[in-house]
């Protein structure tokens, strides 16, 4: 994957102040992790917003701040409840040698023979999964083959998930990732059935009517 960069400039304008920023096109951020105090940071909204939509957990950045270059993940976006537009970026400074965790996208690939062959539904588990490595070995996604789905029930878990030797599997190794189950038949209602429910319902309105004109009325 080609590299993500992204520049940055400190910031000076912390608190209530910074929504001012925000009206100025300006997206706050603050970068914190291995060697560095926490740093809060300024980035260009638009470039940093087109940037970041495609870059995940395990996506590392070199994000640059004056004359220093960082490697840096993306741990938190603060959005906009209902426009969604980034507010806020929390970076983690990464050494490169240490061993980091990442929440890692899960993406189904292939065809199911179970449903393709068998009528079955695929139902889709968890979509993400955690790992362990060192930040330059850590997965953009990992991909899951239904095509080993022959059966009624067969299962895939987050163990069956091919992540190589330098990643480690945080997430419990049960946890299904996506199975295959028989559509449930649909439930047919004859038309005797009908029938008879009809008058049933007829019936009763009858004798609710005839109880209410024996009924003596109130003085």
């Amino acid at each position: 994957m080609e590299a993500v960069t992204l520049d940055a400039n400190e910031r000076k304008t912390i608190g209530k102040q910074v929504k001012a920023l925000r009206r100025q096109g300006i997206l706050p951020a603050v970068m914190y992790g291995v060697g560095i105090e926490p740093l809060p940071i300024e980035l260009d909204e638009k470039v940093s917003s087109r940037v970041l939509a495609n870059v995940g957990g395990s996506t590392l950045i070199d994000l640059t701040v004056g004359e220093d270059t960082h490697k840096v993940l993306v741990r938190e976006f603060q959005r906009d409840v209902i426009r969604r537009d980034i507010l806020h970026v929390d970076f983690l400074v990464v050494a490169m040698d240490v061993v980091i965790s990442a929440v890692v996208p899960v993406v189904l690939v292939g065809e199911a023979p179970a449903m393709e062959e068998l009528g079955g539904i695929i139902v889709s588990g968890l979509n993400e999964i955690e790992v362990e490595a060192l930040p330059a070995d850590l997965p953009e996604q990992v991909t899951a083959d239904i095509g080993v789905l022959v059966s009624m029930n067969d299962v895939i878990t987050a163990g069956d998930l091919a992540l190589g030797e330098k990643v480690t599997l945080v997430t419990d190794p049960g946890e299904t990732i996506a199975n295959v189950i028989a559509q449930m038949a649909e439930e047919v209602i004859e038309e005797e059935e009908v029938d008879e429910l009809e008058e049933g319902v007829e019936a009763e309105l009858g004798e609710e009517e005839e109880g209410a004109e024996e009924s003596p009325e109130e003085e």
